[in-house]
């Protein structure tokens, strides 16, 4: 009878292990990407950029993160989202709305298999959403496995629009994981210049949105269980971008935030894909077999 009662006890102490889910399993509950077009790692050092700077000081951060080539816009949104280079997902110019090649494989929706997706798949209810400026980014992020996706108004005529509905969508519905794009230091780089007055002015404006959506983030009672990401898509030379100078090529990638080391610089590899590896790795969410993203472990406690 004892030898009974003991194994019932261990029978029902299973079960009810292997159904309690296991929150140990993730890094952070929400993720903040924020994105910056056109922000080579080359810009860094000379930046005044006092927000961006002190996330790199309290987190870790690369400024060696290479983009796919070609290093321009389209091609490298969709491989920072989607885990894979143009070779897979079939996004290989600067415009690309379809894929101009074949794409490996067609998740439900339709498109390659997106880290948005990868997330509603394990957390059906999950807040996730895209802001952006671009309206390139819509064809990249699988809008059918978003929450809320928006384009902000003409940046000439409403310059801190983006940053506006970024602090609204934050404050109003605390997600899970946000994108917000920026999209004008690209812009200056292709009107003054790369390297110029005008563009380390530009990335100064952009830190002050920054400090507001993280203010946002504290506001909404989830700064400590975020994790914020700051990168970009290429860089650039002159006036133009998508050719093979490290200038145009190397992007920071800042990580900072719930169970990220004070660690500092760091040298290992890193490549675009592997963004969307390492915001899988943060949710405990396990990679299509057709990703060749690495997720950056090391960085985290």
């Amino acid at each position: 009878m004892k030898k009974f009662t003991i194994t019932f006890a261990l029978t029902i102490i299973a079960v009810l292990l292997a159904a309690t889910p296991c929150s140990a399993k993730g890094k952070a509950k929400h993720v903040v990407l924020i994105g910056l077009d056109g922000w080579g790692a080359y810009s860094v050092p000379k930046a005044d950029i006092p927000t961006i700077k002190q996330f790199m000081a309290d987190g870790a951060y690369t400024l060696e993160k290479r983009s796919a080539l070609p290093s321009s816009s389209a091609i490298n949104w969709a491989s920072m989202f989607m885990g894979a280079g143009p070779e897979l997902h079939g996004y290989t110019q600067w415009g690309s709305k379809t894929p101009e090649l074949p794409s490996r494989v067609l998740n439900e929706h339709g498109i390659f298999p997106t880290v948005f997706q990868l997330l509603r798949d394990a957390q059906p209810e999950a807040e996730i959403g895209c802001l952006y400026e671009w309206d390139g980014i819509k064809y990249l992020v699988d809008t059918l496995a978003l929450s809320h996706h928006a384009q902000a108004p003409d940046y000439n005529k409403h310059p801190e629009a983006l940053c506006t509905m970024a602090e609204t969508y934050i404050k109003e519905k605390r997600p899970v994981l946000l994108a917000v794009c920026f999209d004008n230091p690209d812009h200056v780089g292709h009107q003054a210049g790369h390297d110029t007055p005008e563009y380390y002015a530009k990335l100064k404006e952009l830190d002050a949105y920054i400090a507001r959506i993280i203010q946002a983030v504290k506001d909404a009672g989830m700064l400590k269980e975020t994790i914020f990401i700051i990168t970009a898509d290429h860089g650039g030379i002159e006036k133009g971008h998508g050719g093979k100078t490290m200038n145009e090529m190397q992007t920071p990638f800042i990580i900072s935030g719930k169970n990220v080391k004070k660690s500092g610089e760091f040298h290992e590899s890193m490549m675009q894909y592997d963004v969307a590896s390492t915001i899988a790795y943060i949710f405990g969410l396990k990679q299509p077999q057709v990703w060749i993203g690495r997720p950056m472990k090391q960085v985290f406690k």
